[in-house]
């Protein structure tokens, strides 16, 4: 790299500790190790974190139900003194480039913001560690799945994308300038759904570029999900309906239209309505199997 970039990894964590120590795992492995790590946690206590040094933790809560999910982004950017802001879900296992790759996206374009592969993982009972205890990344490879929505990326991909709506909250990658001037998050959207969708547009609205990322993959680690998520049903329609609110259009069609079939709401150009709420069991018949990677 031409120029040194200091870089802020960021993730938000409620339960999921398991998760978290891989996650550590793999920036300790990093080539190029982060400046910090900073971990906004959505729960009563702080999550356990052991590292062996090679970076900074800084951790706040933001407390809240439903999740935070806008807001504590939030908070961690606002915590976050990296020139780079690296967004990781806490599920994400990053290989040993993220980092190096990260701040050398920020050199080819300092106003873009970058999307690195993701691979997913199924469910392993006995994790995915070496007994050193680093990310067993032969396995990892060998494992992982990419989405079939996603394309594959080669080593050295920066391809610029032209829809915002790519943008998503497993990995993403931008100048905290930029994070900044499209002032981050919506802090209105409350739970799951839409939040992200409606960063694309804040990016694109204050002029940012977007790109896919090679030479990093991301591998997500196994949790059940539901097709649709009915368990976010409430969520789901509020945030909707924020969303059109505020850029005139509907997005989480694909959830929506499900949702439309089941009879549980009803959708116009401009309106949602709710038929009725999902029962228990409509909710636990769309809890997919361990097979089942991605919704």
């Amino acid at each position: 790299m031409s120029t040194y970039r200091s870089v802020s990894v960021l993730t938000l964590v409620r339960g999921r500790q398991q998760h978290l120590d891989h996650l550590i795992a793999g920036l300790e492995a990093q080539t190029f190790p982060p400046d910090e790590l900073v971990v906004a946690y959505m729960q009563d206590e702080p999550p356990r974190i052991e590292t062996g040094g090679r970076f900074l933790v800084r951790c706040v809560q933001v407390p809240g139900d439903p999740m935070p999910l806008a807001a504590a982004r939030n908070r961690a950017a606002e915590l976050a003194e990296g020139d780079v802001l690296a967004f990781l879900d806490i599920d994400c296992i990053p290989d040993p480039e993220f980092v190096r790759r990260a701040a050398e996206a920020h050199v080819h374009d300092g106003e873009g913001v970058f999307l690195p592969e993701v691979r997913y993982l199924p469910g392993r009972d006995d994790g995915w560690l070496t007994s050193d205890g680093a990310p067993d990344y032969d396995l990892l490879a060998s494992t992982g799945v990419r989405h079939p929505s996603k394309r594959p990326l080669d080593e050295s991909s920066v391809d610029p994308i032209a829809d915002f709506g790519e943008l998503w909250g497993l990995a993403f990658i931008m100048s905290s300038q930029t994070w900044a001037e499209a002032g981050g998050m919506d802090e209105d959207y409350i739970g799951y759904g839409a939040e992200e969708t409606d960063l694309g547009q804040r990016l694109k609205r204050a002029g940012a570029r977007m790109y896919w990322l090679g030479g990093t993959i991301c591998f997500h680690q196994h949790h059940h999900v539901h097709k649709p998520p009915l368990q976010h049903f409430d969520t789901i329609i509020r945030n909707a309906r924020l969303y059109r609110s505020r850029w005139g259009e509907w997005c989480m069609q694909y959830w929506l239209d499900d949702f439309e079939r089941r009879g549980l709401v009803k959708r116009s150009e401009t309106r949602l309505e709710v038929v009725r709420q999902p029962t228990t069991s409509e909710i636990a018949d769309t809890r997919q199997g361990a097979d089942v990677l991605f919704s």
